[in-house]
This record gives C-alpha cells, structure tokens and sequence, in this order.
C-alpha cells in the first residue's frame, strides 16, 4: 500500500507540480509586495483578477491530473500492475483515494487561500481588514467548531464524487463488460444510484423542514443537521467504497 501511495503521487505530481509552482509563486510575490504596501492600486486588481484565473487554471489542471491517475487504474499496461498487487483492492483503491484527494484539496486550497488574501490587501484601501480578521479569530469555540463541521463536509462530499465516479467506471468494466448499450445501462445504473443518495436524505426530515417544489423535495437544515448530514455522506461514501473495492476484486476488465 505504502508503494500505491508512492506511484500514485508521483503520477498525480507529474501533472500538477509546474502549474502549483508558478501559482504559488505568483500569489506569494503579490501577497509579500502587497503586504509592504510596494502594490500600486492597479497591481491589486491585476493580482485579484490573476488570482482568479490562478484558481480556474489549478481546478482544471487537477481534473487532468485525477483522470490519468484513474486510467492507470482502469486501463493497460499499468492497469494490470495494478491489478496484479498483492494487496487487497480496498487498500489500493483507498490510497489512490487519499492521495487524489490531498493533492486536490491542498493545491485549491493555496490557490484560494491567495487569492482572498490579495483581496483583503486590495479591500484594505476600504475598510480595515485587520478588523475583520480580528473579530474572525475572536469568535466563539461553538462557531469555530461549526466551520470545522463545514470542511469536513466539503472534503467527505469530495471523496463521495470521487467514489461514485470510480463505482461507475468500475461497474462497467466489470457487470457490464461486453454487454448489449453496457454504456446505457451504466449511466442509468449510476442516475439511479444518485437519486437513491438522494432520498436518504429523508432521514434528515427530524433535524428541519421539507418543502416540497412540484416533483422535487428541499430540505432546510440547523446545525444538528449538519452534523448529521455529514455523517450521512459519509456512510454513502463508505458503501460506495465498499461495493467498488469488492468488484474490483471479483472482477475487472482492462
């Protein structure tokens, strides 16, 4: 597995390593010149508008890079490496999982984290930012905690789409391998499952209020139901993992 995790990153680095590198260093010269009050006003907007485009750029380059780590999972010759490891496909699947989803998160993470710094620098010719970030670093434990809850719910929910999206792939390659519209049925296999996780989110109902819009269902939750709702995803994202790890190591076409 610790091997998994080795190829893995460096699959996914090859992809991503320049492009992170010039972001970081655009956004540190813009944060440090900033910072000093060396930026002309102008140079703020050019650094928050670059600082956008930076975000954009990263996202796509991600996307890039999570998919040729999926086809070497899924497709020869290094599938069959893959394939071949001795080690249980709920292992090897889980570090390419955890690997994907560092080098995404901490890649958008930088990428986001500058480019609200550069608008603070830029918001500062307004009002006072130190006074903004004061009050956010004076709040209460309560109010931390619940932000705390609102970034393991972004990340869960990222290793959700990531699992759904291997749970199709893999269920092509393995249930419907060479079967008559395998690919119809596929993605109606996957709509369903979708709206299935959908309409777990009825047991939310006790945690707040259901509207209902025509043929669709909202639900309006407090912070107990977020608690809640993350721990839902989270058991979506386990059976998902589950099913997936054990057709892979039933069986998988490449």
């Amino acid at each position: 597995m610790k091997a998994q995790f080795k190829y893995t990153f460096l699959e996914g680095l090859h992809a991503r390593c320049g492009v992170f590198a010039v972001i970081f260093i655009m956004n540190l010269v813009f944060i440090l010149l900033g910072s000093l009050g060396m930026l002309p006003y102008a140079a703020q907007i050019v650094a928050v508008s670059l600082g956008g485009t930076a975000i954009a750029v990263m996202f796509i380059v991600n996307i890039i890079s999570d998919v040729s780590i999926i086809r070497r999972m899924y497709s020869a010759p290094r599938g069959y490496l893959y394939a071949l490891t001795p080690v249980p496909r709920r292992k090897t699947l889980l570090a390419s999982l955890i690997t994907m989803a560092v080098m995404d998160i901490v890649t958008m993470a930088v990428a986001i984290a500058s480019v609200v710094w550069t608008s603070l620098i830029l918001a500062g010719n307004y009002y006072s930012v130190w006074g903004v970030v004061r009050d956010a670093i004076s709040s209460n434990t309560s109010e931390v905690l619940f932000g705390l809850w609102y970034v393991a719910l972004l990340i869960i929910g990222y290793l959700l789409i990531m699992i759904f999206i291997m749970f199709c792939i893999t269920i092509r390659k393995s249930v419907f391998y060479n079967k008559p519209a395998g690919g119809i049925m596929t993605a109606l296999l996957g709509v369903a499952t979708f709206y299935i996780g959908t309409l777990m989110t009825f047991v939310l109902a006790p945690f707040g209020t259901v509207y209902r819009s025509g043929m669709f269902f909202n639900i309006t939750i407090g912070r107990a139901g977020l608690i809640a709702y993350v721990f839902l995803i989270l058991i979506q994202a386990a059976a998902l993992f589950y099913i997936t790890s054990d057709l892979m190591e039933r069986k998988l076409n490449i």
